[in-house]
Formats: structure tokens, C-alpha cells, sequence
């Protein structure tokens, strides 16, 4: 039970799919029995006809809401993408603005909330791009041309105070504290 409930909290909070590899490493647990309790997972949640269900491709899972409220989400997500970005949109893709390349799980501790649907709106209005780093098996966030073309701007760098406020450590003091007390 301790894995598959582990298994559900990392898929809820990630925005894309994980491997049976990635979820091993961060919950420490064989590669079997991860696969194992996957696809109990799977099984149980096509069982309860719920609205969130999770999903298999090969090695991979993701948690997805469910297929019969596709047009209900699909009318959503077109609301969301083509209206005003909401007052946490806008300071989530600020602060990509001013600090990306930026991974989500900086951007969380920074707003103090978990941002994957902001991202992945930000991300479908192409207002932002997401780039991998194998190393540290993270996906960080940037702002895109489009997002630079929509402000008017030719760079970046033309933003208010970007200079001072990209260089500011404030930030990034914060975050170096919260590791230490994690870590504690």
C-alpha cells in the first residue's frame, strides 16, 4: 500500500509522464515492485469509474482525468488557454520570466503551491518551453519567442529591471535555506 500511495502523490504532481526507472529512484524501491504496484494502480482506477485515472505506455505512467469527461475537460482547458491569464498565471510566468531557465519544483517553493496546471497552461498557450537536463533529470522552464513577441519586446533583457531583478539572491538565498531545513 506504502508504495502505490507513494506511486499516486509523484504522478498527481507531475506534469508529464514517469518511468518505472524514475519512480524507483525516488521512492527507492525495485523496479519490480514499482511495476507491480503501477499497474495495480491502473487496475484499480479504471475499477472505481472515477474521474482521474492512470495510464500505462510501455515503462511509463501519468495520471490523467478520465476518458468520459474528455469534452467537460476539453472545454476547460480551451477557457483557460484562449481567455486572460489568471492572477497566478501571470505571476508564475513572471517569475519564469525573470529567473528561467527555472525547474517546477523551484517555481513551487517560490509561489508556495504546486504549479503543474499553470505550467502545463503556460505551456499549451506557448507561452513557455520546457527543456530537459538528463543530469539532473529535471525539466526547467524558460520563456519562448512567442511570449517575448507578445510583450513587444526584442529580448528578454528589455523586461523592467531585468538586470537587478534576475541577478537579485533573495531568491535564491531562500531556496538554499529551505534545503538546508529539508535536509535537517
Amino acid at each position: 500500500m506504502e508504495i502505490k500511495s507513494k506511486i499516486e502523490s509523484l504522478l498527481f504532481i507531475s506534469a508529464k509522464p514517469m518511468t518505472v526507472r524514475q519512480l524507483s529512484d525516488l521512492i527507492k524501491k525495485d523496479q519490480k515492485e514499482i511495476k507491480q504496484a503501477g499497474d495495480e494502480l491502473v487496475e484499480d482506477y479504471k475499477n472505481k469509474n472515477q474521474g482521474i485515472q492512470i495510464i500505462k505506455n510501455g515503462s511509463k505512467y501519468q495520471m490523467v482525468s478520465s476518458p468520459e469527461n474528455a469534452k467537460l475537460v476539453q472545454g476547460f482547458i480551451k477557457d483557460e488557454t484562449t481567455g486572460d491569464l489568471s492572477r497566478p498565471s501571470m505571476e508564475t510566468l513572471t517569475i519564469i520570466a525573470y529567473r528561467g531557465p527555472i525547474s517546477k519544483i523551484d517555481l513551487d517553493r517560490i509561489r508556495g503551491v504546486n504549479c503543474s496546471l499553470i505550467i502545463r497552461n503556460l505551456l499549451l498557450r506557448g507561452l513557455i518551453e520546457g527543456k530537459v537536463d538528463n543530469k539532473k533529470k529535471e525539466t526547467y522552464y524558460s520563456v519562448t519567442f512567442n511570449f517575448i513577441r507578445f510583450l513587444g519586446i526584442n529580448d528578454i533583457h528589455e523586461l523592467p529591471d531585468y538586470e537587478r531583478l534576475n541577478k537579485d539572491d533573495t531568491i535564491d538565498r531562500m531556496l538554499a535555506g529551505e534545503e538546508k531545513e529539508n535536509v535537517a
